[in-house]
């Protein structure tokens, strides 16, 4: 149960970028959060409506101002990209504010990897929690400052913790991530690699060994090292992420199913769907993770198939996922 006044004031910094517009279509129907102030991007500088959530919300965004957005909210999502992050989200912290941030700026807790990845960054501030929901709740309900994850993390994590923490995967194993999300999963800012005429019945690789989100990953699951390849796939949202490893030997197929079974049983947006392999269009626009998985008994091999929205469960449902236990309501509100 909440001890916060209702109706919670919500911010939203980046208000303009897919995953704010779709944060802002979820908390257009939460009963307990309401939407105090909407801003565009640190250089925006003028006020804008935004037209595809005509009647979802015609509320103003308007020029990100810090003073101004901390004293109209309780609690701030940040949509922002990473440098911005690391900027406004201390001075929201010191302001009073809970914070939600969206991008990379506070997920890794090793300081000499977040200065590699993500070079605009400094210190972490106090009372950072990193917001898996799923294996992560206690930390979330406390946290001041909630960095929610990655999408591609997201989808890979969902699929591999269970078989971790049941000691089910086999000592040198390094699991091997092959992923594919839409294109909304690269922002909102045209690049070469985002224009049309270069992904339109196309399929590319990009950063194998070499992407931000492979030690986000190594570091949920306690130093396992994993082969990390996206892919960019046709789609305008959606992710799959398809998870090769090997299992202790003697695994029966009988303790992967209860593996899952025991992870997410009281889970309301992870469905297990066995040995029937889930797919990107089950999940769009919805807050759901899919999983499932082949297993060859024989050889130890185990593929797992772990399916989400980039958008809602990889970035703006997870996020509010996270704000919904952070204020005590149902994990699920405004969110089914």
């Amino acid at each position: 149960m909440t001890t916060a006044a209702l109706p919670v004031r919500v911010g939203l910094a980046g208000a303009t970028g897919y995953a704010g517009q779709e944060l802002i279509r979820l908390l257009a129907r939460h009963p307990q959060f309401v939407l105090a102030q909407a801003t565009g991007s640190p250089a925006a500088t003028t006020t804008r409506r935004l037209p595809a959530l005509a009647r979802v919300w015609d509320g103003d965004v308007v020029p990100l101002d810090v003073a101004a957005l901390a004293a109209a909210s309780d609690v701030v999502f940040l949509a922002l990209p990473e440098a911005a992050s690391a900027s406004v989200g201390p001075a929201l912290l010191d302001a009073g504010c809970r914070v939600v941030d969206l991008s990379g700026a506070f997920r890794l807790r090793d300081e000499e990897a977040r200065a590699r990845w993500y070079p605009a960054t400094g210190a972490l501030p106090e009372g950072v929690a990193y917001g898996l929901t799923e294996f992560e709740a206690d930390a979330i309900r406390q946290a001041r400052l909630l960095s929610n994850p990655g999408c591609y993390p997201t989808a890979a994590l969902l699929a591999l913790l269970p078989l971790m923490q049941s000691g089910l995967l086999a000592d040198q194993c390094e699991p091997v991530i092959d992923a594919k999300s839409g294109i909304s999963g690269a922002g909102k800012a045209p690049t070469d690699r985002t224009h049309f005429c270069e992904n339109h019945g196309s399929v590319a690789a990009y950063g194998a060994f070499h992407h931000r989100h492979t030690p986000e990953m190594v570091q949920a699951l306690g130093g396992r090292r994993v082969t990390f390849v996206p892919h960019l796939v046709p789609l305008d949202r959606g992710l799959m992420a398809s998870v090769h490893v090997r299992l202790t030997p003697g695994t029966a197929a009988a303790a992967v199913a209860e593996a899952f079974a025991g992870a997410y049983a009281s889970a309301p947006f992870v469905r297990v769907t066995g040995t029937t392999l889930p797919e990107i269009r089950d999940v769009v626009h919805t807050n759901f993770c899919d999983i499932g998985w082949a297993f060859d008994a024989d050889t130890g091999r185990l593929c797992v198939i772990s399916v989400i929205d980039n958008l809602v469960k990889g970035a703006a449902g997870q996020a509010l996922q996270n704000a919904n236990l952070m204020y005590g309501f149902d994990e699920r509100t405004g969110l089914l």
